[in-house]
């Protein structure tokens, strides 16, 4: 239990580092970066405000997955995992993923429709799969907890 302990304040530290490091990305060097590739090439400075809001719009959501991740771990140190609470946790994780996602794949597609070159829909494919197996890995992961929260019901009411 104490080695459950350590892990949990590491990963929570973690988590906190993590979390400034992506506000501080997400408030000074996204919305610099953007401006200095639209000075660097103003033929495609029209591109500018939509991928500001886009890439922090992903942000955000790697935020949101951040904090669900931080309750989590705060109900497995209360030994209340199993849990509807948990539940809803989770099911906050997948809307987060499956947003990102769905943003991801429309600029695949209107990259893809739009590229000359394709090296970077390479990259966005590669990226939309990346980011679907993640949603469903999380999906199963929600079926095993919702089965394991059901097992412990289950147990309670015996006992």
């Amino acid at each position: 239990m104490t080695g459950q302990r350590w892990v949990v304040a590491a990963l929570k530290a973690s988590l906190v580092l993590l979390f400034g490091l992506l506000f501080l990305f997400q408030t000074m060097s996204l919305p610099g970066q953007f401006a200095h590739m639209a000075q660097e090439s103003p033929d495609m400075a029209f591109l500018r405000g939509p991928a500001t809001v886009i890439t922090i719009f992903w942000v955000l959501c790697v935020q949101v997955v951040i904090v669900c991740i931080w309750q989590l771990l705060t109900l497995v140190q209360k030994d209340r995992i199993f849990s509807s609470t948990s539940m809803r946790w989770i099911n906050l994780v997948l809307g987060a993923i499956g947003a990102a996602w769905l943003v991801l794949a429309g600029v695949f597609l209107y990259i893809g429709f739009n590229a000359t070159d394709p090296g970077i829909p390479l990259v966005l494919a590669l990226m939309v799969a990346v980011g679907a197996v993640v949603g469903l890995v999380v999906v199963v992961m929600r079926a095993l907890l919702k089965q394991a929260t059901t097992l412990r019901t289950d147990m309670e009411a015996v006992i």
